[in-house]
């Protein structure tokens, strides 16, 4: 698959209209009125979303207030100036968009004119940039969901020259939860470096403390790879820290172990692959996951397993309500908050109690339906409306009640954007993208459903959210990217590193969410990359990415910025092994940095059952 090339932050604003001065068009908000002047292209962002250009707004946008036109009422899409190919930078931004009026809310599902089947929205189709970077370009746009689904089926090239294939054979079984009987410890040394270049070039009764310096954190354990996988590999999901376990899953087995020294605790043994799994868990430690329904190549993901990740017991099982022909139950994603789990996925969506099963809603009435949910302390549903051009989608975002399904109020950008990814949940702020203008935009929400703010980066900055493996295509989560925060007043984002030279480095940048512009500049530690991961005490919590002969860790940046103080200092001595990790995955619990391989795979057999996939640190 081609992949675009990176892509900038608007400077004028991440997709807002922008009011730029003359001669340099600025890209109008989607989903705002017209600000009086040419849109200017918000900021381009490598290995991140593309750069869209906020258009006027579209069918059945809501006025800012003093503006007759109501619902339904098609109004005139703004000019896009500058489409230009991913990585083109803007004309100069020196001017922030004036105040955006507020939507009249809150809005009801609106819909549509038009026919035809409703426009397949796949959220968060790859366009990487960075490492494991993805953003939210679909290259998939407009072609109908049987095509789409045999073009994946069809096994894609990707990195490393692995195919994605299917394996079969097996006869469903119902997952059964076994205690580990043999006592399954991590690796104590990872695997011999055989003069192919792709090891560690450590040897195998290494002791991995033994080169520790005073004030660098202990390696708690490591893990190789003990399934046999299929030819293609697998991914894994998690991990997920519950009490004092930390548990990942991948195939067909969910596992959980030691956060002390990484013993195996239990395994779950699923009937089939799992498939989907949401980014975070119930506030008492139970997850609903996604198992195909069959192992052949034509299962579908369309089985959802209840698991207690304290025990690693099974609970209610259920297959997913299928809702005509174009269900499509290969792109399931799922989302959790509260005790609610969602389903979504192309046209479709579910809605179940974590804790029994129960389905509390289903597929709403209207044009309008939800494909993609974010979770956590608030449930945001992000919908495609049904629309007469497939070229020109509309989209809608939402707070939805986890426990009806009923939205709390309505935003509808532009017509042209599509809702790409949730950044922070509470506050809302959304990345949105314009594949078809290679444009990306990052709008704050207010708490009513109206405009808060569009981000406008600086000239020059470029940014790489990290939201998951290019390997996944469809049913990608809306939530869950690495690279993001945000407190109740500032967002924080890591720019793309500077590739000159061997020292690679970046920054974090923090928006004020009130204005959409930059209060501060943070700069990584020397030669280090960093990825914000959440807010912890106030704070930035940051992954500090090992370099060479440097090890990674854990920091706090300030709200006021400033330079990260190190919190959990990984060994320079491992950072060959720590940086080995594909498309890794990080978590930071109680003093403890865990971190996992996004995928496992190898060339044979030997070499699946040496490869590394969990390392932890601790004092």
């Amino acid at each position: 698959m081609t992949q675009p090339p990176s892509q900038q932050p608007p400077q004028g604003g991440f997709g807002a209209p922008q009011e730029p001065p003359q001669g340099s068009p600025q890209p109008a908000a989607p989903g705002q009125p017209p600000q009086g002047q040419p849109p200017a292209q918000p900021p381009q962002m490598p290995a991140a979303p593309p750069t869209p250009p906020p258009a006027q707004p579209g069918y059945g946008y809501p006025q800012a207030p003093g503006q007759a036109p109501g619902y339904g009422y098609p109004q005139q899409p703004g000019p896009y100036n500058q489409p230009g190919p991913y990585g083109q930078q803007p004309g100069p931004y020196g001017q922030q968009p004036g105040p955006y009026g507020q939507q009249p809310g809150p809005y009801g599902q609106q819909p549509q004119p038009g026919y035809g089947y409703p426009q397949q929205q796949y959220p968060g189709a790859p366009v990487p940039g960075g490492p494991g970077g993805t953003g939210g370009g679909n290259p998939f746009k407009g072609k109908p969901a049987v095509i789409i689904g045999a073009a994946v089926a069809a096994a894609i090239v990707v990195a490393g020259g692995v195919f994605l294939a299917t394996s079969g054979g097996d006869d469903d079984k119902k997952p059964v939860a076994q205690a580990s009987t043999d006592g399954k410890a991590p690796s104590g040394s990872p695997s011999v470096d055989e003069g192919d270049g792709s090891g560690d070039g450590r040897p195998a009764d290494d002791d991995l403390n033994a080169g520790r310096k005073p004030g660098e954190a202990k390696v708690l354990w490591l893990q190789k790879n003990d399934v046999d996988l299929p030819r293609n590999g697998a991914d894994v999901y998690g991990p997920w820290v519950v009490g004092d376990t930390v548990v990942k899953g991948m195939y067909r087995a969910v596992s959980g172990y030691s956060v002390a020294d990484g013993k195996q605790k239990w395994t779950l043994k699923l009937p089939a692959d799992m498939c989907a799994a949401p980014s975070q868990t119930t506030a008492d430690g139970k997850i609903v996951i996604g198992v195909k329904n069959g192992t052949t190549d034509k299962a579908d993901c369309s089985d959802l397993q209840m698991i207690d990740l304290n025990t690693g017991k099974a609970g209610w099982k259920k297959s997913i309500k299928k809702n005509g022909i174009w269900d499509m139950m290969s792109d399931i994603s799922l989302a959790i908050s509260g005790d609610t789990v969602t389903v979504g996925r192309t046209s479709n969506s579910n809605a179940y109690r974590v804790s029994d099963g129960k389905e509390l809603f289903g597929k709403p009435a209207g044009n309008c339906q939800p494909f993609a949910f974010a979770g956590g302390p608030k449930l945001i549903a992000a919908s495609s409306c049904r629309t007469d051009d497939i070229d020109n989608p509309q989209h809608q975002i939402q707070e939805i009640d986890p426990a009806t399904g009923k939205p709390k109020w309505t935003y509808r950008p532009a017509r042209g954007w599509e809702i790409d990814r949730v950044y922070s949940v509470s506050p809302l702020v959304v990345s949105l993208t314009q594949s078809e203008k290679k444009k990306w935009s990052i709008l704050a929400i207010k708490e009513n459903g109206t405009l808060r703010s569009q981000l406008v980066g600086d000239k020059g900055d470029k940014f790489a959210p990290d939201c998951g493996s290019a390997f996944a295509i469809f049913g990608k989560s809306l939530d869950g990217c690495v690279g993001v925060a945000a407190d109740a007043n500032t967002f924080y984002m890591a720019t793309e590193p500077d590739s000159s030279g061997t020292a690679r480095t970046n920054k974090v940048v923090a928006f004020n969410l009130n204005t959409g512009k930059p209060k501060w500049k943070a700069a990584a530690p020397a030669e280090q990359i960093v990825k914000p991961l959440r807010m912890e005490g106030g704070n930035v919590l940051l992954y500090v990415e090992a370099g060479y002969n440097k090890g990674g860790g854990i920091a706090g940046l300030a709200p006021t910025g400033g330079a990260p103080k190190m919190l959990l200092r990984h060994p320079e001595s491992t950072a060959q092994i720590e940086s080995s990790f594909y498309n890794a995955k990080i978590v930071y619990v109680d003093g403890r940095s865990f971190i996992a391989s996004g995928r496992v795979s190898a060339s044979n057999d030997k070499e699946e059952l040496e490869t590394k996939t969990m390392m932890a640190f601790g004092k």
